[in-house]
């Protein structure tokens, strides 16, 4: 590779075609593909990898305490939580609809596990969403009297597609 090519791809962060490129390269020698396609394989994992970040980053983002999803849920462990109902909830058409959900039960039966895993599939999907327990939210709806910042946090809690309460 030449070094402008490498500054150029450093310069427009480019940094997966970076890391990939010639071993793209010998493939393509190897393969005898056109440079159409060679510039597509290039792009591809440079967009992949984008998106990858995104959701790395929307994941951060959203404080959540674990990453339990929802295929990894234990039903049989759970005989009280419908799974049919759950796939049902995957599908976050309570999201378009702008509905709630909340999870009722003792302690040790899986709501927590079931709103991550649901928050999880919203990130997947690139929905904004965020955890926070219940005290928290207080504290820092308390706090935002104080110092009158109630409106930004109003704003910044409204932008969310879900706000994931927990302890309530």
């Amino acid at each position: 590779m030449s070094e402008e090519l490498e500054q150029l791809l450093k310069n427009l962060k480019l940094r997966r075609m970076l890391e990939i490129y010639e071993e793209q390269l010998r493939a393509a020698e190897k393969q005898d593909v056109t440079y159409s396609e060679f510039l597509t394989r290039l792009l591809r994992a440079q967009w992949h990898h984008r998106q990858e970040s995104a959701l790395e980053y929307r994941i951060r983002r959203a404080n959540l305490p674990e990453r339990w999803s929802l295929e990894t849920f234990p039903f049989d462990r759970q005989p009280g939580v419908s799974r049919k109902q759950i796939r049902t909830f995957a599908e976050l058409d309570f999201l378009a609809k702008a509905e709630n959900i909340i999870f009722i039960g003792p302690t040790a039966v899986g709501k927590s596990g079931l709103a991550t895993g649901l928050v999880l599939k919203a990130l997947e999907n690139g929905y904004r969403c965020q955890f926070i327990r219940a005290q928290d939210l207080f504290d820092e709806m308390y706090a935002s009297l104080a110092d009158r910042s109630s409106r930004r946090l109003v704003k910044r809690l409204a932008r969310l597609d879900i706000l994931y309460i927990d302890k309530w």
